[in-house]
């Protein structure tokens, strides 16, 4: 089972494992959008072994009902794998976005995944099966997405606990952690400086202008024009989580440059890592 199917890694890695031969539930937030109609394409050429659901790990219901679609289609060999790939990002410093959006960023990125895991972690106990999560460099740091990056970090610590805690019943737990890939999944549209500020309450207006907001949007869709678009990359890295007889506990997909920043921020002193941080930003 694949959430967040609808496009990015999880569409791309629903149509490889389907050719590989896995019995697939693609679950998609939008079942009749243009992505799940290409996998339900795919679906006619596979003798019925890629599934297409509506799947919004928000919802409990919807989880519960992607559990027992499974388990009534469950091949004989029984559930390998899970793969908690659904997510969302945004762009603004921490006093523009309100505590709805912090919510629903919480429930999609952080509690969705644990919504998934526990519905299925019987069935992945009774097959020593896979559970892989969708991660992100970011975790390590934020530039300007402190809301994405919060997430991500809050998901790794679930992970650890859960890989230590799985290891008794032969379950292996994987983490993903892609750099910047932005013009791959798409996860992330550009910037609008005007959005932002007519979002913005009047007192983040009194305090903020106009031009520095059109600077710090100009500065991260920048990042977004320098992602890489072969998301290929990252679906070998969760293909071999899942395939391999010894799979690494952290996959980090990234370029030597990001992989170098996520050296600096782990190891070095807070005060380095705020020195350098500010210093891109001021770039």
């Amino acid at each position: 089972l694949i959430t967040g199917c609808d496009s990015g890694f999880g569409h791309l890695l629903a149509l490889r494992l389907h050719r590989l031969g896995f019995t697939v539930f693609a679950g998609c937030l939008c079942p009749g959008g243009a992505g799940a109609r290409r996998l339900q394409r795919e679906a006619t050429a596979g003798a019925g072994r890629l599934r297409v659901l509506r799947l919004d790990v928000t919802r409990a219901r919807d989880v519960l009902a992607a559990k027992e679609l499974v388990l009534s289609h469950l091949p004989e060999r029984g559930f390998w794998g899970l793969v908690n790939n659904a997510g969302i990002s945004t762009f603004g410093e921490t006093g523009w976005l309100s505590m709805e959006k912090y919510e629903k960023f919480a429930d999609v990125n952080l509690l969705g995944s644990i919504r998934t895991t526990l519905a299925f972690l019987p069935l992945l106990r009774k097959y020593k099966g896979r559970i892989v999560f969708m991660s992100s460099i970011i975790a390590y740091f934020a530039l300007g997405n402190g809301i994405y990056s919060m997430t991500k970090a809050a998901i790794e610590r679930f992970c650890d606990a859960l890989r230590l805690e799985m290891k008794k019943f032969g379950v292996q737990v994987c983490i993903i952690q892609p750099g910047n890939y932005a013009r791959s999944t798409k996860i992330q549209p550009p910037v609008s400086a005007e959005e932002i500020w007519n979002e913005l309450g009047e007192e983040e207006k009194a305090v903020y202008n106009k031009e520095y907001v059109q600077e710090r949007a100009n500065f991260f869709n920048s990042i977004l024009s320098e992602g890489s678009s072969n998301g290929s990359e990252v679906v070998d890295a969760m293909v071999d989580a899942l395939m391999s007889p010894a799979p690494k506990a952290r996959y980090m997909v990234a370029k030597l440059k990001e992989k170098a920043l996520v050296f600096v921020c782990a190891l070095f002193p807070t005060v380095v890592v705020d020195s350098v941080l500010s210093y891109a930003l001021s770039k």
